[in-house]
C-alpha cells in the first residue's frame, strides 16, 4: 500500500512542491489580507493582494506612467500579458524597468501576505497577469522575507503589529528645527502618517513599496516625530480603497493535477 503524499503545511512549502514539480497555475490565498500567487513553471512570477501595492499602483501613484498613458495603453486591449507588451511598445517603460518594477512589487506583496497566517488557499488553473518577466524561485522569498523581518523587529509578530499600527505626528514633528534635515522621502512619509492611515495605507497613497515605508516609519519613530496614536484615533478605519485584482478570463488548464485544496 503506498502512502499519500502530505499536504502542504504553509504557503512556504506548497510553492516548494509547485517548484520541485515544475508546476504553472495560479494559488488563491484566503484570509486578511488574502490575495494571489502567480506560478510559472515553478517560479512565482507576480502576486496580487490588498496588501501591498502592485504594479499598476506603483507605476500611477509615483507618476511613472500618467493615467492618460495607462487608458491609452488599456484601449490596446484587456489581456494583462498584452497590457505589459504595450507599456514596452508605447516607450512608456524599456522592458528591464517593467521587469525591475514588476520584482520588486512581487518581494513586496510576499512581504504582506507573510505577515499573517492565511485561512487557506486553493490551487487553481494559471490565471491571467501583468507578466513583467520577473521569475523567482520560492526560497528566495523566504530568505527575503526573514531579512526584511529581522531589519524590522526581528520577529513576525512585532513586525505584523507595526503594519497594523496607525502612527501619529508627534510635538517634534511641529518644530521646523526638527524637520529641516530630513530627506524629502522622509518628509512625506511624515506628512502621509496622520494617525489614520496605517503603513499599507501610506504605501498606497504615495506608490511606494510596503516594505520601504515601514523602514521610513520606524526612521521616524527613532527620530521622536512619530508616535502610536491613543484614544479614538487608533480604531477608525483605514482610509485607503481596498482594490481586488481585475478579474481574471477564462484561465487555461494546468499542466498537471492540483494539488488538494486546503481550508480551515
Amino acid at each position: 500500500m503506498t502512502a499519500e503524499t502530505p499536504a502542504p503545511r504553509n504557503i512556504p512549502a506548497l510553492l516548494a512542491a509547485l517548484h520541485t514539480e515544475k508546476r504553472s497555475c495560479t494559488v488563491l490565498v484566503s484570509g486578511t489580507p488574502g490575495g494571489a500567487i502567480h506560478v510559472r513553471d515553478g517560479l512565482v512570477v507576480g502576486m496580487e493582494t490588498p496588501g501591498a501595492p502592485g504594479v499598476e499602483v506603483l507605476l500611477l501613484k509615483s507618476r511613472r506612467v500618467t493615467e492618460e498613458d495607462w487608458a491609452a495603453v488599456r484601449a490596446a486591449g484587456t489581456d494583462p500579458a498584452r497590457l505589459a507588451r504595450e507599456l514596452v511598445a508605447q516607450g512608456l517603460l524599456g522592458a528591464t524597468e517593467l521587469e525591475i518594477i514588476g520584482q520588486a512589487a512581487l518581494f513586496d506583496a510576499a512581504f504582506a501576505l507573510a505577515l499573517t497566517s492565511p485561512d487557506g488557499w486553493e490551487v487553481t488553473a494559471a490565471r491571467p497577469l501583468l507578466e513583467t518577466g520577473a521569475a523567482v524561485p520560492p526560497a528566495r522569498l523566504v530568505t527575503e522575507n526573514t531579512r526584511r523581518v529581522r531589519l524590522l523587529a526581528n520577529e513576525r509578530g512585532a513586525t505584523a503589529r507595526f503594519a497594523r499600527d496607525r502612527l501619529a505626528p508627534a510635538p517634534a514633528a511641529r518644530d521646523p528645527r526638527q524637520t529641516a534635515r530630513l530627506s524629502p522621502r522622509h518628509r512625506t512619509v511624515l506628512t502621509a502618517a496622520d494617525g489614520r492611515r496605517t503603513p499599507r495605507d501610506i504605501a498606497f497613497t504615495l506608490g511606494r513599496g510596503l516594505f520601504a515605508v515601514m523602514l521610513d516609519l520606524r526612521d521616524l519613530l527613532a527620530q521622536g516625530l512619530l508616535q502610536p496614536p491613543s484614544g479614538t484615533a487608533a480604531a477608525r478605519p483605514s482610509t485607503a480603497l481596498r482594490t481586488p485584482p481585475h478579474p481574471s478570463t477564462t484561465p487555461s488548464q494546468p499542466s498537471a493535477t492540483p494539488l488538494p485544496r486546503r481550508k480551515r
